[in-house]
């Protein structure tokens, strides 16, 4: 008789870095596990059964969560709204190798294994499934440990994406069959590919815009976590990826192809179809290895943050809050932290239909900030408004902050600093900060109601992110901020 070992952690919020916020997300922790076959709940102990190790999550019922996890299966959870210990367990589907995604399309889920993107079907309604079908497939597989399929993700015109991830060590072979690469899944069910220059494009989301977004992670040709806007017929920058523009199914060729060792502002300038991230993530400030994308649409019920993007960190065991605007045509934006400490790597976000959040996590036997190996968690808001620069927006001259409430003007002395920085684009693992430059502030204006601020900042430089520093900067009921800390990148400077 198959019993479930999982670790479901009813986490309300884990700002640990901010007094202020343990009210807006609060934590208790519970241990569940039962299955329809064995309820005995009361006899489970950790290490029994299946480790539920998140690699895919989708609601599909008002109560009932499905869950891919890593070693090839995908489990009904039902009651996970509830009392915890009372959550039931139902296998639907196994046999898959390395899942890393779930959707749910029409009464099917597609999930994304090694080889394919499968469909699953349950065509005599008996609760598990009977039928896996080639959805997509199309790139080619080897047996390298880090040669991942991710997805899909469906954007606003109903377009299933999904992302390579390369191989790494003696048996990659990233020379053909698309990895590194993002694409959608064709007629006929074949792999449509779209864009290149991806290292390891773990998250996939769309904004509420519907436009497709994923995150990479540092390492070769990737020197800090970046959030890209996903779209057909650009170059993202890992040359790793470049081989299987010599197949006849290749969408489009580069025209130029930046020089690597500069620093990134001057290698955009050489390439045209060469884009730089949306949203840098700068290294340990802000995490180490982005994962999965989800857009906070809410209504309110997971506070002031609706159509940002909330994106899992892996190596920091958090979570961040990313907001997005256009300029000149092109996304950019600035990142907050927003929620850490939790147990174990965060790899998959999905909300819930009463709006709290689902975090699922596994360490995959790499390491984390957390102190287990994997966990499923679920954070809510309580209602109380955490003091949080909600908004940061780029001006001709600076910036416009705005606030989750009104600050106080009092404490605006010396409270405010800015610098800017780049990176070099290169071959190289991962890569530090360069050129930075401290930037004058030449004011800082409140609004009426103390809900926002124009600054007008000295030096501004495009492609270069730049880091807002505050101290001591309290709302008008005595709060210091959540997190004093926020990092624009400025792709591009409003006229």
């Amino acid at each position: 008789m198959k019993r479930i070992a999982s670790i479901v952690l009813l986490l309300c919020g884990t700002l640990a870095q901010a007094q202020e916020s343990a009210s807006a997300y609060t934590v208790a922790e519970l241990l569940a596990a039962s299955s329809p076959q064995d309820s005995r709940s009361k006899d489970w102990k950790p290490g029994d059964g299946i480790a539920l190790e998140v690699s895919g999550m989708e609601w599909i019922g008002p109560d009932r969560l499905a869950v891919a996890i890593r070693k090839g299966e995908v489990w009904f959870l039902d009651g996970v709204l509830g009392d915890p210990s009372a959550v039931k367990y139902h296998l639907f589907a196994s046999g898959l190798h390395e899942p890393l995604g779930l959707l749910r399309d029409g009464d099917d889920l597609l999930v994304a294994q090694r080889a394919e993107i499968t469909r699953l079907r349950d065509t005599d309604r008996d609760g598990v499934a009977d039928e896996y079908l080639t959805a997509c497939d199309g790139w080619t597989v080897t047996g390298n440990y880090h040669a991942y399929t991710y997805g899909p993700e469906r954007d606003g015109q109903g377009n299933l994406w999904g992302t390579l991830n390369l191989g790494m060590g003696e048996l990659a072979d990233n020379a053909k069959g698309w990895h590194g690469w993002g694409g959608i899944i064709g007629k006929g069910g074949r792999f449509e590919p779209k864009s290149l220059g991806m290292r390891s494009p773990s998250g996939l989301g769309a904004n509420l815009a519907g436009d497709m977004f994923f995150t990479d992670q540092q390492g070769t040709w990737v020197p800090a976590t970046p959030v890209y806007h996903l779209r057909p017929g650009v170059f993202y920058g890992n040359q790793e990826s470049l081989g299987s523009l010599d197949l006849p199914e290749a969408p489009f060729h580069l025209t130029n192809l930046p020089k690597p060792n500069q620093p990134y502002p001057d290698a955009l300038a050489e390439a045209p179809q060469f884009v730089p991230p949306a949203v840098w993530l700068p290294y340990n400030k802000m995490g180490r290895s982005a994962t999965d994308i989800q857009v906070i649409d809410q209504g309110g019920k997971f506070g002031p943050f609706d159509g940002q993007l909330l994106v899992g960190e892996f190596t920091n065991s958090a979570v961040s809050r990313v907001f997005l605007e256009k300029v000149g045509g092109e996304y950019q934006g600035a990142c907050f932290p927003f929620l850490d400490g939790f147990p174990a790597a965060v790899v998959r976000l999905a909300f819930a239909p009463d709006g709290s959040l689902f975090v699922g996590m596994t360490n995959r036997g790499w390491s984390s900030l957390g102190n287990r190996s994997y966990g499923l968690s679920r954070v809510r808001f309580t209602g109380a408004t955490p003091f949080a620069i909600r908004e940061m927006r780029a001006k001709a001259d600076g910036f416009e902050l705005v606030f989750t409430e009104p600050i106080d003007s009092a404490t605006l002395d010396g409270a405010l600093a800015m610098s800017a920085f780049t990176y070099q684009y290169s071959s190289a693992y991962g890569g530090d900060e360069i050129d930075t430059t401290e930037l004058k502030i030449v004011s800082a204006t409140p609004s009426p109601d103390g809900l926002s601020m124009r600054l007008v900042v000295e030096g501004l430089r495009p492609f270069y992110v730049h880091e807002l520093r505050t101290t001591g900067l309290k709302s008008k009921t005595g709060r210091t901020l959540d997190f004093p800390n926020a990092w624009y990148t400025l792709n591009r400077i409003p006229e």
